[in-house]
């Protein structure tokens, strides 16, 4: 697109910045509910006493549900008006996290998870497909993805600040309770400020195609949850083929149909394909890291959870900067030398951490947190960006829902595979002293939260030693997420430079 074309472009006025402002809800909302949950994991593993299974579940049913859901809520949104849904997405959002509030088991709190991925899922694909027909000019359009990513940040730098608050003072359950103040606005300004858009070829819903795209994500991730925790037997085979055969099914029906709902056709592009799939891999390692870095700094530093909010806040605030900063320098940088430049800091953030393992102090964490946000910040804006660009306006919703289905898919895949992987090396090197009881053992071997409660009632020599035992176990795990998490960012710089060579 040529400078003359952008000019005759219709610019986005106050309005619109505004709209932009209130989108922002939802969407630091979402990440604020990620980071705050990665926090109060310590609390609730005393407080309900989950097994590692569990844990791991309470983390990650809600993105499961949500990459199972976000390209059928995009769809949706093209067809009944995106407002509507969001409007739709956050009243049940603000329900659900009431329930989840007071969860009193860790079924229950699973259960109550998976309503708020149901219900999220309409959240994401709406706001960023509704900006994208706020902003129809492409350098005010980068500017707002670049707002709408540093959302997610922001979301990301205000959790820990703002969950560390309420762990302190109140109980686990309070960190739910955020989303109902945050919410409430946008139902006052939504329908004042944001002008109500759809897909102007009204095609059925096709509830055919939504079951295929659940029966594929789901089998899918479980398949590598077995595997990680389990390895590779029968079960999790059959679970693969399963969802590699409904994934099939899916592309064939969208395919044939007259109005699909979602255009498979997008990944003939390869500036789109492999935008998605640097987002992907990117989150895991984001996600996986965030996982055992929360505990590290409180369970094996010994720190509160807003002190450990505070370590993490630079590199959230820098990964701001980044997504701010990186936007003028797209001009002049060509995409795929760009991404992959800020991936490389990416890869010295978890290089580091994988090198002292379990050793790493409270600088070592802030520094690697800081060249992480360089990397996530830069990356993301400039790839989510490519993905908006290269997809019709008419299909905004369907590409949003896509585009987020690789960050939530990301997020499941990052506590799936780098969780599992850590709690399985902790389960395999944890060595428990004489002197605890079985049941207690039993306990103490499954997570480092579980490990530290048990310690907690013992004598204190039995205390200290299994205390020792658990950190030893936990740090041997950081160091193979580590690196595992450095392996991924590499893939993703590989195909930033063999795919994004054609995006202008």
């Amino acid at each position: 697109m040529t400078t003359a074309e952008m000019r005759l472009e219709p610019r986005a006025g106050a309005r619109e910045w505004w709209g932009l402002a209130v989108l922002m809800l939802p969407v630091v909302l979402i990440s604020v509910d990620n980071t705050i949950l990665n926090f109060a994991l310590p609390d609730i593993s005393e407080a309900l006493l989950p097994t590692g299974t569990q844990l791991l579940w309470i983390l990650d049913v809600y993105p499961l549900v949500l990459a199972g859901l976000l390209v059928t809520m995009g769809s949706i949104g093209d067809r009944i008006g995106r407002r509507k849904l969001l409007l739709i997405g956050a009243a049940g959002f603000g329900i659900v996290s009431i329930f989840a509030a007071f969860a009193p088991t860790a079924e229950a709190l699973i259960a109550a998870r998976a309503a708020l991925g149901l219900f999220g899922a309409s959240l994401m694909p709406s706001t960023l497909s509704l900006l994208r027909n706020l902003f129809l000019n492409r350098e005010q359009r980068r500017l707002a993805i670049a707002v709408w990513g540093s959302g997610f940040a922001g979301g990301g730098a205000l959790g820990p600040i703002a969950g560390g608050f309420l762990l302190e003072h109140f109980w686990w359950g309070s960190i739910f309770l955020l989303a109902v103040p945050v919410l409430l606005p946008l139902f006052i300004f939504l329908p004042m400020l944001v002008r109500e858009s759809r897909d102007p070829v009204d095609a059925p819903i096709d509830l055919l195609s939504a079951a295929l795209v659940l029966l594929t994500m789901v089998p899918f991730v479980w398949s590598i949850k077995h595997a990680a925790e389990a390895g590779v037997d029968l079960t999790s085979g059959i679970a693969f083929a399963a969802a590699v055969a409904f994934g099939i099914l899916f592309v064939v029906r969208q395919l044939k149909l007259e109005h699909p709902m979602l255009d498979v056709s997008l990944f003939r592009n390869s500036v789109f394909s492999g935008a998605i799939v640097i987002n992907l891999f990117s989150i895991i390692a984001f996600v996986g890291g965030l996982f055992f870095i929360t505990q590290h700094l409180q369970l094996v530093l010994g720190l509160s959870p807003m002190i450990a909010g505070l370590v993490l806040l630079p590199g959230l605030v820098v990964m701001i900067a980044a997504g701010l900063v990186v936007v003028p320098v797209a001009r002049h940088v060509r995409a795929h030398l760009l991404v992959a430049a800020a991936l490389v800091f990416s890869v010295l953030c978890y290089g580091s951490i994988a090198v002292q393992g379990g050793a790493v102090g409270v600088i070592g964490v802030a520094l690697a947190v800081v060249a992480l946000g360089v990397g996530v910040g830069a990356a993301e804006t400039v790839t989510n960006d490519l993905i908006l660009a290269n997809a019709p306006a008419s299909k905004a919703g369907a590409a949003s829902g896509l585009s987020e289905t690789a960050y939530e898919l990301g997020s499941v895949l990052g506590v799936a595979t780098l969780g599992t992987v850590l709690t399985a090396s902790y389960r395999g090197h944890i060595v428990i002293p004489e002197g605890v009881a079985k049941a207690d053992a039993a306990a103490a071997g499954e997570t480092l939260g579980g490990a530290f409660e048990v310690a907690r009632d013992l004598p204190q020599a039995v205390g200290d030693a299994l205390r020792s035992a658990a950190v030893d176990a936990f740090g041997s795990g950081v160091s193979i997420t580590s690196w595992l998490a450095a392996g991924l960012i590499v893939v993703a710089i590989v195909v930033s430079l063999t795919t994004l060579r054609r995006a202008k």
